[in-house]
């Protein structure tokens, strides 16, 4: 794909932002996806985290899902303090799929470097995304392993493929950030919170973001009330 890797000769090989890119549904954000952030910043290097809050995720039902506005609300209160951004741009862009809000997001940033960074659950069935090796050439992946998921993920169509481009944090911080694919598989310590677990515990959770006024920690732009 012309012009879609990060080259060594490039003059962001070394001094641009680092930026991790960590999209989803966030229904509601909690401390887990703070927790893991923190940990993926701090491994990685990265100048910052940006928390893509999804409008709508396709594979995941509409049903108990909350509005964007209290999604990203939520994920705002949860990034305080840290380097971690939380940003609902995929509406802005009117982008559906990864592959096309990647793509997007260094169209409008050329001056930064990105790098994926998805959970094991998502490696396991990383094959039916959309596209899913255009998304590994466009930028590294980082892989944050997950109990219960990582022997799936290991095992799964897409490892397959990129197990080539597979490398240890270390190479994969001072190397693979020239160019992609790259893969790094970090390893945390299981965090057991879950958003699904919040929602049955607290139903209504998000009518406490409902008059909260929001702006995009990214764009800096408000985001208005519309449809989750």
């Amino acid at each position: 794909m012309a012009g879609a890797r990060q080259r060594a000769d490039s003059p962001l090989s070394a001094a641009a932002p680092l930026t991790g890119l960590f999209g989803g549904s966030f229904n509601p954000a909690h401390g887990g996806h703070r927790r893991v952030s923190l940990f993926a910043i701090g491994a990685l290097g990265l100048d910052e985290m940006w928390w893509l809050v999804s409008p709508g995720n396709v594979l995941k039902p509409v049903a108990g899902m909350a509005p964007l506005e209290a999604r990203l609300a939520s994920a705002m209160r949860q990034a305080r303090g840290t380097r971690i951004r939380a940003t609902a741009i995929e509406r802005e862009l009117g982008t559906r799929f990864t592959v096309d809000t990647l793509r997007a997001i260094r169209r409008r940033y050329p001056r930064r470097r990105f790098v994926w960074i998805m959970g094991a659950d998502n490696l396991a069935q990383f094959h039916r995304w959309k596209d899913w090796r255009a998304i590994a050439r466009e930028m590294p992946i980082a892989v944050i392993a997950r109990p219960g998921y990582d022997a799936v993920a290991l095992a799964s169509p897409a490892m397959a493929w990129l197990r080539r481009w597979r490398q240890r944090p270390g190479q994969f911080v001072s190397g693979a950030m020239r160019s992609a694919p790259a893969l790094t598989i970090l390893r945390f310590d299981p965090d057991t919170r879950s958003a699904s677990a919040i929602r049955a515990a607290d139903p209504e959770w998000a009518r406490r973001y409902r008059s909260a006024p929001v702006r995009d920690a990214v764009t800096h732009r408000p985001v208005r009330r519309g449809k989750p």
